[in-house]
């Protein structure tokens, strides 16, 4: 081989190895935590979803703490449809705590696995009238002595009626879109809520919640999401997006 051809394969090996360093570079540089990503998320989420409201309808604390207990494994509408009829029949926290668990069965069957859900509601109501004088507690320590009452539901009656953010909701939608969008890797609620508080600032905790679920109700779907139409589209590398004109993380995944 002539000198000439020796060092032009030389010189295209070393461009192919400078090539491979920078790409290696480039994905050990990524970090989905870093804050100026984090802020762009929150900033497009508040452009999309301004002022986002809890979906379950409600008029007190008792009746939000009742209609997320019946959300567990049910959808909102579903709820929604059972809630104002279940509250008109039982207008106060002392109508439910006088019922049996089985008197209350009929009325909420239809947002599934009703024997425990009212179970947890008639506990919870009986609860809040003997030991709390009526009135739902606005602490997290005190809502969880409450039957049926994980932090889930605690959050949301917290954040939602009482307007304190303790913590971050983390239901299916959060779940899911939290993973995709790598602001977590862990796989339980509690421990996606304990990396959810690490990187949203506080005065965010109580919003970002709701912002991620109605994007997870109104795009980001847990089949075929609808990432052509995603605000968050190319800042997000999820592995299951239908579109993408960024690079695809395979870890990425709801």
């Amino acid at each position: 081989m002539s000198p000439v051809k020796t060092k032009a394969k030389r010189a295209s090996s070393k461009s192919v190895q400078l090539k491979s360093v920078s790409a290696k570079s480039k994905a050990s540089a990524y970090d989905p935590l870093e804050p100026k990503r984090v802020a762009e998320i929150l900033k497009r989420l508040d452009a999309t979803y301004p002022n986002p409201k809890c979906a379950l309808l409600h008029k007190s604390a008792w009746e939000l703490t009742v209609a997320t207990i019946l959300s567990a494994q049910c959808t909102d509408v579903r709820v929604n449809m059972v809630t104002p009829v279940l509250f008109a029949k039982y207008p106060t926290v002392q109508d439910f705590a006088a019922l049996e668990p089985e008197q209350l069965e009929p009325d909420i069957r239809s947002t599934g696995f009703f024997r425990n859900k009212a179970k947890s509601v008639v506990g919870a109501a009986r609860k809040v009238v003997s030991d709390f004088g009526g009135k739902v507690p606005d602490t997290m320590e005190e809502l969880l002595t409450l039957p049926g009452v994980a932090r889930k539901t605690a959050n949301v009656v917290l954040g939602s009626w009482f307007g304190k953010a303790i913590g971050v909701v983390v239901d299916t939608h959060v779940y899911r879109i939290s993973r995709r969008l790598e602001l977590t890797k862990s796989d339980t609620p509690e421990k996606i809520e304990q990396d959810l508080m690490r990187v949203i600032p506080q005065e965010k905790w109580i919003e970002f919640a709701h912002q991620e679920i109605w994007h997870g109700r109104k795009l980001c779907f847990a089949r075929k999401p609808n990432c052509v139409e995603c605000p968050l589209e190319n800042i997000c590398h999820a592995a299951d997006k239908t579109w993408s004109t960024v690079e695809i993380h395979k870890n990425a995944k709801p």
